[in-house]
């Protein structure tokens, strides 16, 4: 009889008191990975927005970021990280436009000499 005891105590989950390790819902978010969840302020898109964008553009992102994690009420936080996002937006679409652009107007202007010379 002590077996079944052994085996009773066992197969139950040891669940600590005040932790998340109870009986809950499931996770909505199960197949993310943990350093993205919870990014609710967009600091990781602002901080790419200062190497893969216009970095004075990246940095204003990256400041209403913190501003946003420091944030007093909710609704200045939800104000700070909608900037936070437009700003890391603008600043990345703005770096690729800028790449695009001057192949083409290196061609426009390579085409406007050829025809000088004519």
């Amino acid at each position: 009889m002590s077996d079944t005891n052994i085996e009773m105590e066992t197969s139950k989950p040891m669940i600590t008191p005040g932790s998340a390790d109870g009986p809950h819902e499931e996770n909505p978010t199960k197949g993310i990975p943990a350093s993205f969840r919870n990014n609710h302020h967009h600091r990781r898109l602002a901080v790419c927005s200062i190497v893969c964008g216009l970095t004075c553009i990246g940095i204003l992102a990256l400041t209403h970021s913190v501003k946003a994690e420091h944030a007093q009420n909710r609704k200045e936080e939800e104000e700070h990280s909608k900037k936070a996002k437009k700003f890391s937006i603008i600043s990345i679409v703005t770096w690729v436009s800028i790449l695009i652009s001057i192949p083409i107007l290196l061609a426009f202007f390579s085409f406007l000499a050829t025809l000088k010379d004519y």
